[in-house]
């Protein structure tokens, strides 16, 4: 459910990364939706089922497929925001990642980045990875990345980038790497 009402307020919770926002309940409920999500430049259904996109989800666009390359989504899992990523990260998506980290960062908590379904990544977005993970640790949280590919495992070798970033061979044990108490 992505609407939940209260006697004088509303919350609504983005389907796409669980960011929430929280509003005054108008007197007609017919209205409520779009005030709220026009207020907050958030889109979606003007039903309380949804589906609703936080600004940040719509800026990132549509999902893509492993094909085309780009952010398949952002989720929010308790204090823990993912990014999973499909296909090349290069220069051509290196702006939806870099929208992608802001938002997990605005999100608050640890980050993942889940690189299961990515084969290759360029200096760009070594470079973001890097920045996030600077970013997470000034706030007081965790980033982690989930990788696979055994090229991207020797980039992140070979430019040392494994030694700052923690990476995991799975989304699941990236996932208890960030939850367990260090």
């Amino acid at each position: 459910m992505a609407v939940v009402l209260a006697a004088q307020l509303v919350t609504l919770t983005c389907d796409n990364c669980g960011d929430t926002v929280v509003g005054a309940r108008p007197p007609a409920d017919g209205e409520m939706l779009w005030t709220l999500l026009s207020e907050h430049g958030w889109g979606g259904s003007p039903l309380p089922d949804g589906p609703h996109r936080c600004a940040h989800c719509i800026r990132l666009g549509p999902a893509t497929d492993a094909l085309s390359g780009g952010i398949l989504g952002i989720e929010h899992l308790g204090g823990v925001t993912v990014v999973t990523v499909a296909g090349d990260v290069d220069l051509d998506t290196g702006d939806t990642l870099r929208m992608a980290l802001q938002h997990a960062a605005d999100m608050g908590g640890h980050v993942l980045v889940d690189l299961v379904r990515t084969d290759l990544i360029d200096s760009t977005a070594l470079g973001m990875l890097v920045r996030a993970h600077h970013d997470a640790v000034e706030r007081g949280a965790r980033f982690c990345v989930a990788v696979t590919s055994p090229l991207i495992r020797q980039v992140l070798q070979v430019t040392g980038v494994d030694k700052v970033l923690a990476v995991a061979d799975s989304r699941p044990a990236a996932l208890a790497h960030l939850t367990t108490t260090p």
